[in-house]
Parts: structure tokens; C-alpha cells; sequence
């Protein structure tokens, strides 16, 4: 009997435990995710234990506590620009809570879990960053040439701490009534050497909590300032279509002065050819008339010379035969116009019978003829000299 007893007790505190076991068995192990940090705090010292790897941590009945090692915020924030404008800034962020036991424990003492890590630092320092960001810009500025400059300022005060400003009043014109009007402009101040100051230190970076892949989604504005931006667009798409027209004008005048100069240029260098042709012409011309006086004056050389010869030759021959071609050219003709002369009389020129002193008598016209043979033979004897 005392045998089966102790077998049974055994049996039921065995099963007693195993229950026990299946019963608490959370209480007794944890396990830990990769994308999760745990903290385990003992019911009775109440440290605080922390396992940032991955895998079964023994919990002992401890309080745990889990904390996702990356985590999205996204939000909605209002933000108001500097000329009185409102909108909706839609976005996300990317948190890391850190690793060290000892940041984690400063997180864990102030906060106690993800949703007030979330909702008490994240947010509060998201919206703060925001509102301090909206009067550094207009709501066009916002929409168009300071978007970029938006999220920067945004980011970078989130993850350093928000900027140190000062405000100043300024007249402007409004961009689509043109009335002039006073408005609070919002100024980062800067030290001497150019850097950014800052109103206060960076709570998450403080914390060691860090931020990344700060992203806007959307910056819906209010229905007034959504109608001023149409407006100003609008406005601004007839200034470049007015703009892009001048430049069109000024394009086309250039080109129509390059026209111009390039006609002018062609005609110019027109008139250049037609001058160098003339010129060329000229210049043939020139030559031509060069060489021709210089064959005129050697044509005249060549006369001259052969004028020069052909005298020499003739008073050469002259000299040769005292000129006696000549004299008797010059007789023949004599003789036929005398002898021409006395045919053409008709009344004797001497009588017809002559009677002479030794008592012959002969005929006259014979008597003549006699005469003149005589005469021309003492003219052939003569020396007639041809002069030079």
C-alpha cells in the first residue's frame, strides 16, 4: 500500500507540474523576434533586462515589455504659410529606437511603451517641426520654387533640432491683385561663420532615437489658397507664354538682321566679284594693249629699218650707175610730151624748106628731129645726180 501511494503521489505531482508548465508556460520563457527588442523586468528585484537578438529568453514570471526596432510614422500635420495660408501636410517617417541598455532603459523609465514613444516624442516633434517650418515660406512658394526647400527644413529640424528665427515686416505687392501689402516674413538666424543656430537640442537625437526616409505624400491647401494658386499659375503661364513670345520676336529680329547682314554680305561680296572680274578685265585689257604697242613699236622699228635698207640700197645702186634708170625714165617721159605736143600742132613750128648758106636745102620737120636726137644725146651724157 505504502509502495502504490507513493506512486501515485509522485504521478499527481507530476501531472500537477506539467499542468502547471502549460499553464504558465509564457510566464516562464519569451521569445524574441528579429525586428524586436524585449524588455523583461523581474517581479522581484525589478531590474530591467534587455534582449535586442533574436531567439527564447528565459522570463521567469518577469513583465515584458516589447519595442519594434523600426518603426513608420505617418501623419497629418496643419501648417500655416507666412502670407496666411493653410494646408494639410501628408507624409511618413521612418524611427529606430536604439540598442544600448542603458538609452533604452532612459526610453523605457520616461515612456513605457511604442505607443507613447510614437505618439509623446515622434509626433509632438514632427508636428513642432512643421509649424515652425510653415512661416519661412509663402503658400506659392511652398507649391513651386520652395518645395524641395520644405521638406528639408522639415527633416533636418527633426533630426537636429528646430531653428532659431526672428521675425521682420515687409511690404510686397500681392503676385495677382498688385496691391501693395505688409506681411511677417520668418528669418533663420545664422551665426558669424554662416551656420544655422538652433532654438534647442534634438529630443530624439537626444534619446538616441534617429529618423530616416522623411517623405510628403501630399500638401492639399485650403479652397482659398487653392484658388489663389490657380490664379497665380494662370497668371504666371500668360507671362512666359508672353515672355516665350518676346523671345520668339527678339529670336525672329536677329534672324531677320543676320538675314539682312548675310544678303548684304552676299551682295557685298557681289560687287567684290564683279569689281575683281573688272578688274581682271581691265588688267587683260591693259596687257593687251601693252603687247600691242610694244608689236606697233616694233612694227615701226622693222619699217624703219627696212625704209633705212631699202634707201641705202637705192642710193647705193645710184651711186653704182650715176643714176641712169632713172634719167632715162625721166628722158622717155620728156621725149613723149614734147613729142606728144607736136603732134597735136597743126601749123609748122619751122618752115618747110630751109635754105641754108652753102646752098643745100632740107626739110624742116626732118631738120628738127635731127635737132632734138642731137639734144637727146647730149642730155644722155650728162651727169644728172640724184639727190640724197
Amino acid at each position: 500500500m505504502d509502495s502504490n501511494f507513493k506512486k501515485m503521489a509522485v504521478g499527481v505531482v507530476a501531472g500537477v507540474c506539467f499542468l502547471f508548465f502549460l499553464m504558465f508556460a509564457g510566464k516562464i520563457f519569451q521569445n524574441v523576434d528579429a525586428g524586436e527588442v524585449i524588455c523583461i523586468q523581474s517581479p522581484v528585484t525589478g531590474k530591467l533586462t534587455w534582449h535586442t537578438s533574436a531567439g527564447v529568453k528565459w522570463q521567469g514570471f518577469g513583465k515584458v515589455t516589447q519595442y519594434d526596432k523600426l518603426q513608420t510614422y505617418e501623419f497629418k500635420v496643419q501648417i500655416r504659410f507666412n502670407d496666411g495660408g493653410h494646408g494639410t501636410l501628408n507624409g511618413s517617417l521612418n524611427y529606430e529606437i536604439p540598442l544600448s541598455p542603458e538609452a533604452l532603459t532612459n526610453i523605457h523609465i520616461k515612456y513605457g511603451s511604442q505607443e507613447a514613444i510614437q505618439k509623446q516624442i515622434v509626433e509632438t516633434v514632427t508636428n513642432k517641426c512643421v509649424y515652425m517650418t510653415g512661416p519661412l515660406m509663402s503658400s506659392k512658394e511652398s507649391y513651386a520654387e520652395k518645395r524641395t526647400s520644405l521638406i528639408h527644413f522639415i527633416e533636418d529640424q527633426i533630426e537636429n533640432g528646430v531653428y532659431k528665427t526672428t521675425q521682420k515686416e515687409v511690404k510686397t505687392k500681392d503676385s495677382i491683385t498688385g496691391i501693395e501689402k505688409t506681411v511677417t516674413v520668418v528669418e533663420i538666424v545664422k551665426n558669424a561663420e554662416g551656420v544655422l543656430e538652433r532654438q534647442e537640442e534634438a529630443v530624439l537625437r537626444s534619446l538616441g532615437i534617429r529618423t530616416s526616409n522623411f517623405a510628403v505624400t501630399g500638401l492639399p491647401y485650403d479652397e482659398a489658397v487653392e484658388q489663389q494658386i490657380q490664379q497665380q499659375q494662370s497668371l504666371t503661364m500668360k507671362v512666359q507664354t508672353a515672355m516665350a513670345s518676346a523671345k520668339e520676336a527678339e529670336q525672329r529680329a536677329i534672324t531677320v538682321a543676320k538675314e539682312g547682314e548675310a544678303n548684304a554680305a552676299a551682295a557685298k561680296w557681289a560687287q567684290e566679284v564683279e569689281k575683281a572680274k573688272a578688274v581682271t578685265l581691265a588688267q587683260q585689257q591693259f596687257e593687251v594693249a601693252k603687247l600691242e604697242a610694244m608689236s606697233a613699236e616694233q612694227e615701226k622699228r622693222k619699217q624703219i629699218l627696212l625704209g633705212e635698207g631699202e634707201s641705202t640700197r637705192k642710193r647705193l645702186i645710184m651711186q653704182a650707175d650715176g643714176a641712169l634708170e632713172k634719167k632715162l625714165a625721166a628722158y622717155v617721159e620728156t621725149q613723149k610730151f614734147w613729142a606728144d605736143a607736136m603732134a597735136k600742132m597743126t601749123q609748122p613750128v619751122v618752115p618747110g624748106v630751109v635754105m641754108s648758106g652753102d646752098g643745100k636745102s632740107g626739110n624742116g620737120v626732118t631738120q628738127m628731129m635731127e635737132i632734138m636726137g642731137a639734144k637727146a644725146a647730149r642730155d644722155l651724157q650728162m651727169d644728172i645726180k640724184a639727190s640724197r
